[in-house]
């Protein structure tokens, strides 16, 4: 566990900014008792006037104008990449500097690229930006379209002489890239289904995704001096949402800053958040920073019931490091959620580890003070106290595939696309409907496509394009195919250690044949995820059967995970190499098949048996009985 560090010691270091006279005594009586009543294990500190330890990226955060120094000066050279210092600054604009590894010349070094992510809230495209960022992937990217696990669009390829361009071809066409990666709050992600007519808390939950977006956004405004030389762009804002973001009764402010909730360093680490409504845990509201479900009692809206310390990312052989569920902070009137957002985030902010990034997220503050402190603090930032959880039914994950009602007449439609990545003629054809029916677009948790406001009448023809696309109907999707999700992985990221994006199709076909050969029903649904490294985008921690990029070609096997998304997967297997697939998941499939109860999913099997069970059964497989070998389909031609 870090030393312990005072309260002011703490403020001193991340840059609160001295007050005096009545503005200084305002505040004093407003929170003095929680200064003295609080002690942090943030960053450890030595004895004496030494500075304490922090990370390069915290200097670079510091020096950097509030993210505009030397990013501005890296993008007006004639390299084909910046320096380590802008990339970390590129990254809260909204993207990565990358190398294509399998672009490289002999002697050439480095091929340069660059990556651009979008901030979508809720997932919610309006017609002319899907359009935009369509035509921009053929004409400054590398003629894909990218959905990610958070609702957003991913640009791979953008070479450096054509960033600005694509940057401000974004801003000025209702998008936004600016949060999008970097130490602050990224893509607030929301249930996103269009039930524009009925189920009102989906509405709501939507809304609040945009507003909190709209409250933790930078304000600097080196965002448009970096992309638009200096050109402003109007942004709407709800009055409550800029007076929760200026209110300092409670010492949450820095005072006078360009930036009152982040100051100059921002945050210790990347934040996620994301608002779901009763019953529906599409988006994996757990594994964020901040989870918040709508709260309904009697068809109207009440408040929010609200979890803190959820993440995915952790590290090979390192211990400290860990996936975490959020943990539930209570319930809050509806009134009160801006500042419960505010409150937490602020304590993140003052309150996180700045010396070692891999113990930078909000759950292990949590986990290294206990939930009860955390919440203590939280709401002397707040000014309010929690309320019990409000009681919820039980969770499921909709994929919302296929053909639904809105409820105002219209029709929405949900496309599979095949983790996330569009391409070729089904990006093509995706185009056309989207642009001859003006139709907005929703991007989900599970990166595919929802196409809303469709008039009936126009049903037949959408059909009619996508198939002629080779757009798979849903109907026809295997069970597997429908729920599985993979990060990119190579050969762009730099963290990835093996395929993902790539990989996962045809480890699926072979997890289908390998099930059908021990005699589980054709339909059979296994939650699987992939990832070519431990940080978790794709969230593997939350499968039933999760593949985590362990080295070339192989994987850590994570089991045990819930297709309601509620329970964290734990690892089974290190090691195990790609083109073991078969030999490795029959013995546990057969012993799933066999001792299964009646209608029960894998994840559910494995953690009532529990491992030492299914590794038995691995370890005494003989292959299958004859009359089951008999029974099972030849396997496909390769």
């Amino acid at each position: 566990m870090a030393s312990m560090a005072s309260a002011g010691g703490i403020q001193a270091f991340v840059g609160f900014k001295p007050v005096t006279g009545a503005r200084r005594s305002n505040r004093v009586r407003a929170s003095v008792a929680r200064r003295q009543a609080t002690v942090a294990v943030a960053t450890p500190q030595k004895t004496g006037k030494e500075e304490p330890k922090r990370s390069k990226v915290e200097i670079i955060k510091e020096n950097s104008d509030f993210l505009r120094h030397p990013l501005i000066e890296q993008l007006a050279t004639d390299d084909t990449f910046i320096s380590e210092d802008a990339a970390q600054l590129y990254k809260f604009h909204g993207g990565y500097q990358q190398d294509d590894r399998e672009k490289r010349s002999f002697g050439a070094g480095k091929f340069y690229q660059f990556m651009m992510r979008t901030k979508q809230p809720a997932g919610t495209v309006p017609n002319k930006l899907y359009l935009i960022m369509d035509d921009l992937a053929d004409s400054h990217g590398n003629g894909t379209l990218r959905l990610t696990t958070r609702q957003t669009y991913q640009l791979h390829g953008i070479l450096k002489t054509d960033l600005k361009a694509t940057f401000q071809a974004v801003i000025k066409n209702m998008g936004s890239t600016l949060g999008a990666c970097g130490d602050i709050n990224r893509n607030v992600m929301a249930a996103p289904a269009p039930y524009n007519g009925i189920k009102p808390e989906y509405a709501i939950a939507q809304e609040l995704a945009k507003d909190i977006g709209d409250l933790l956004a930078p304000q600097s405004g080196a965002y448009y001096d970096v992309w638009l030389d200096g050109e402003q762009i109007l942004t709407v804002e709800k009055p409550e949402v800029v007076e929760c973001r200026n209110d300092n009764r409670f010492g949450t402010n820095y005072v006078d800053s360009p930036e009152p909730i982040y100051g100059n360093l921002f945050l210790p680490r990347k934040f996620k958040i994301g608002v779901t409504v009763p019953g529906d845990n599409h988006i994996d509201f757990l594994t964020n920073d901040i989870g918040i479900c709508v709260v309904m009692k009697d068809g109207a809206h009440v408040g929010y019931n609200i979890y803190a310390g959820g993440g995915m990312g952790r590290s090979h052989r390192n211990n400290d490091t860990f996936a975490r569920l959020a943990t539930p902070l209570g319930f809050v009137d509806k009134a009160d959620i801006f500042y419960a957002v505010k409150a937490i985030a602020v304590a993140q902010r003052d309150y996180g580890r700045r010396d070692d990034r891999k113990q930078s997220r909000l759950k292990y503050l949590i986990e290294s003070w206990g939930v009860e402190k955390f919440k203590k603090v939280v709401e002397q930032y707040m000014g309010k106290t929690f309320s019990p959880l409000a009681e919820l039914p039980p969770f499921t994950m909709p994929t919302y595939h296929g053909w639904n009602e809105q409820g105002d007449g219209k029709l929405w439609y949900g496309v599979h696309v095949v983790n996330g990545r569009l391409r070729g003629d089904a990006k093509k054809a995706l185009r056309a409907v989207i642009e001859r029916y003006e139709l907005p677009v929703r991007l989900t948790a599970n990166q595919d496509l929802l196409l809303t406001d469709i008039d009936p009448a126009w049903k037949a023809d959408i059909v009619a394009t996508l198939n002629s696309g080779g757009v798979t109907d849903p109907a026809d999707l295997d069970t597997i195919d429908s729920l599985s999700i993979a990060c990119p992985a190579l050969p762009l990221c730099g963290l990835a250690i093996t395929e993902a994006e790539r990989g996962l199709p045809d480890v699926n076909k072979r997890l289908r044949l390998t099930m059908t050969k021990v005699g589980l029903p054709v339909d059979e649904s296994v939650l699987v995820r992939m990832t070519g490294c431990p940080n978790g985008c794709a969230r593997p921690y939350m499968a039933e059967l999760g593949f985590v990029g362990d080295g070339p070609s192989s994987y850590q096997i994570w089991l045990g995970g819930t297709s309601n998304l509620l329970t964290l997967a734990r690892p089974f297997a290190d090691k195990v190499k790609e083109s073991d697939v078969e030999t490795f998941f029959e013995p546990v499939f057969y012993a799933f098949k066999t001792g299964r109860n009646a209608d029960e999913r894998f994840g559910d099997w494995v953690n009532r048996v529990g491992f030492d069970v299914i590794k038995t059964a691995q370890a005494e497989y003989k292959g299958l009985p004859v009359a089951a070998a008999a029974a099972a389909p030849a396997a496909a031609p390769a």
